[in-house]
């Protein structure tokens, strides 16, 4: 049993914050057993970690990111989505063919990612199972938990990242033989998104995910582009979501969409009837001009929203910077189109990057009972003779801290150091 003494914050739900300031939160053999406004004498004795004013609040979860795109995160931002992408981000992720490229990029990818606060994540990767596993065994050997892809492409892509129908669904089956006794780290089928696939290979990823048990992450409706060819590529189709849908790639573990700035009528459905989450990358999508999510919306229609940094074309693996930034495009939304745009609150962000994507982790993302203390303390943010509450502290954490902010790190209870 230990103590850990500060103000502690989490998430009640998307619009409440709990706020325990002065207090202490029981943590025995990593988990939560309670918050308590001064010792309780049943712990007389136990250890006491005293973070003085340091905010006590959950590590947070990054549903979408590219490992493979941290080398090149800022890079070309003059250019819309699919320019990018055919520019820079596919010449770039054919290199992680060779082991030798790829390690020093997804040991830096962790380290960043550890220094700032983010202990859960799903993760794309490259079509290249060989350099898939240096970042899968890398991620276990730190104890962090993630869902980990390897990329499907076999249509529409550049010759030097376009599998074979066949040998991308064989790669990939051994991929989730080789990984399938995973505890923290597991995989998840990963089709790139529908333009870069065909419907045999859909429809094969869809057999593997009911055979293994495996959910998906992909990108759903990110760009005008996207969805138009999507339905163009498949007329029987009412939807990009209807795709997955109809090719059995859903109901078979986490469903995780990418971005869902343009859903159709049926693709609430088919999110809602599947229970998938819907990802928000705020910076991503104005630095490639996908569009903007419609968040307060798509929630009020029961979408579970989470966050994502998705580097490359987000530049910072901070999912607090990615808190600001939904709550400033929000704001947008609602300048512009307040039809459907409504701004939300720094608690509503809060939520959507701890409790909300946690969830798909287990009892991960709050400091409720059971739950694991995967935690950060942050300190430093208060200006001189200016004291601060708990929640102004966190908004300013959100907005202009940084990883330095960031005073110590705790995964399932222990102590974490970071490079």
């Amino acid at each position: 049993m230990k103590l850990y003494h500060g103000d502690i914050v989490y998430s009640e739900n998307r619009d409440k914050l709990n706020v325990f300031e002065n207090s202490y939160i029981a943590i025995e053999n990593g988990t939560v057993e309670g918050i308590y406004s001064s010792i309780p004498e049943k712990f007389t004795g136990a250890e006491v970690i005293d973070h003085g004013r340091g905010l006590i609040i959950p590590a947070f979860s990054d549903l979408h990111v590219h490992a493979s795109q941290f080398i090149q995160r800022g890079i070309g931002m003059d250019l819309l989505l699919n320019d990018w992408l055919n520019t820079y981000t596919f010449p770039q992720e054919s290199h992680f063919a060779d082991p030798e490229y790829a390690e020093p990029i997804y040991d830096a990818y962790i380290n960043d990612m550890i220094r700032n606060g983010t202990f859960h994540a799903s993760i794309f990767t490259t079509i290249h199972r060989n350099t898939v596993n240096i970042l899968y065994k890398k991620l276990e050997e730190k104890g962090l938990w993630a869902l980990v892809g390897k990329v499907n492409m076999d249509f529409q892509s550049p010759a030097y990242l376009c599998e074979t129908t066949d040998k991308s669904l064989r790669e990939t089956e051994i991929f989730l033989e080789e990984h399938s006794s995973g505890e923290r780290v597991k995989p998840i089928l990963t089709p790139r998104f529908v333009p870069t696939c065909s419907r045999e290979l859909l429809s094969g990823l869809g057999k593997l995910g009911k055979k293994y048990g495996v959910g998906v992450q992909t990108h759903v409706v990110e760009s005008l582009w996207e969805a138009g060819e999507a339905r163009r590529l498949f007329p029987d189709c009412n939807s990009d979501s209807q795709i997955y849908e109809k090719t059995g790639l859903l109901g078979n573990g986490p469903s995780i969409f990418a971005h869902f700035i343009f859903p159709t009528e049926d693709d609430f459905r088919v999110v809602k009837d599947y229970d998938c989450i819907a990802v928000h990358c705020p910076e991503a999508t104005t630095n490639v001009i996908a569009g903007i999510m419609a968040v307060y919306h798509q929630q009020e229609l029961g979408v579970n929203i989470t966050l994502g940094s998705d580097i490359g074309a987000g530049v910072k693996n901070g999912i607090y910077r990615q808190c600001a930034a939904a709550v400033k495009l929000s704001k947008l939304k609602e300048f512009y189109e307040p039809e459907i745009g409504k701004t939300i609150t720094i608690s509503n962000a809060f939520y959507m990057a701890t409790k909300a994507p946690g969830s798909v982790f287990g009892k991960i993302g709050a400091f409720e009972p059971g739950y694991l203390f995967n935690a950060l303390v942050i300190d430093g943010v208060e200006d001189k003779n200016h004291p601060m509450t708990p929640e102004q502290r966190l908004e300013r954490f959100c907005y202009a801290g940084d990883d330095r902010n960031i005073t110590a790190r705790y995964l399932a209870g222990n102590k974490l150091s970071c490079v």
